[in-house]
């Protein structure tokens, strides 16, 4: 894993790949008593050569440095981050499965490793990034997603953290979870905090419909999370035609659709085969010949190298 420590002068010292293994801090870390942590995810690629490929890492440290904006942290540089992914990957090259059997994925994080007792920004942070092969299919042997509109929880209010990737924001929705899973879906959907009538996204990936030629997303107005997935699944429809639309979607829409996926750096486009909302189950069209999967092979062509990337979101290092 990569390691790099950040001085009481804000700056980021050189860092360094060690091996894998447990990281000490002091009881009363900024991230232990106040959450003060963000993490991202993204994935190392073997192409059909041997080589690998990362996709677009310098949203994900964009993303970072706006969420550490929020949180009252110092972040590494866009290169500082990107070269990081890249050392880690190599590092872990031989854990990177076999081209179209998995994936690297890859956790970096930003933590409020130094000692504060009263509530205050930590005196110093750690950025480490470490990494685990992973397979295709995150929701394990599923032929589609069974979602259920959860309207007693919340994920995130308006000007609150939904928007950035706190480590705040995860555990909060291990309840709707769990309780969900319990009852046989695959997770839960969730609605705004204020009229509970307009979808929002799952716990952890985005969601879109499909009606026609029209594909709709919630807007990323501070309440979701701006997904580098759902961001270049946007681009790639618009690119094959369709009518991307991104405002507020009605839960009323969402029964109407013809299709809904979900998307994200874990899920990938991930299809939905029905929602329950209230009494109301809903059956989506899923499969061959659906605008999910035309999608998805779009996006994962290019992602590993197969689909010509003309718009220069890979990057080879190796």
């Amino acid at each position: 894993m990569y390691v790099m420590k950040c001085s009481r002068d804000g700056s980021f010292e050189e860092g360094e790949v060690n091996p894998y293994g447990n990281i000490q801090l002091s009881p009363s870390a900024g991230v232990l008593n106040y959450g003060q942590g963000l993490f991202e995810g993204l994935k190392s690629y073997r192409k059909e050569d041997g080589g690998l490929l990362l996709f677009r890492p310098e949203l994900n440290a964009k993303r970072m440095m706006m969420g550490a904006e929020r949180m009252c942290m110092p972040c590494p540089s866009l290169h500082q981050f990107v070269e990081a992914v890249k050392q880690t990957a190599l590092a872990n090259k031989r854990w990177v499965p076999p081209h179209g059997k998995g994936t690297l994925y890859m956790r970096p994080m930003l933590l409020g490793s130094g000692a504060v007792l009263g509530l205050a920004p930590a005196p110093e942070y750690t950025f480490l990034v470490y990494a685990s092969p992973v397979s295709d299919d995150y929701f394990k042997g599923s032929g589609g997603l069974n979602l259920y509109v959860e309207e007693e929880y919340d994920r995130s209010a308006r000007l609150g953290t939904g928007g950035i990737k706190s480590i705040c924001n995860y555990a909060p929705a291990l309840k709707a979870m769990g309780r969900a899973k319990g009852r046989g879906f695959s997770d839960v959907l969730y609605l705004d905090s204020v009229e509970k009538k307009n979808i929002e996204e799952a716990s952890a990936c985005n969601v879109f419909i499909v009606k026609g030629n029209v594909i709709s997303t919630p807007a990323a107005r501070g309440t979701i999370l701006p997904g580098v997935t759902r961001k270049s699944i946007i681009e790639i429809a618009r690119d094959h035609g369709y009518q991307v639309e991104e405002g507020v979607v009605p839960v009323d829409q969402l029964l109407d659709a013809d299709e809904v996926f979900c998307t994200g750096t874990a899920v990938v486009v991930a299809p939905v085969n029905t929602i329950t909302y209230r009494d109301q189950r809903v059956q989506y069209k899923t499969g061959v010949g659906s605008v999910t999967s035309e999608l998805y092979s779009t996006l994962v062509g290019l992602q590993r190298g197969v689909v010509e990337d003309k718009k220069g979101w890979t990057v080879e290092i190796s």
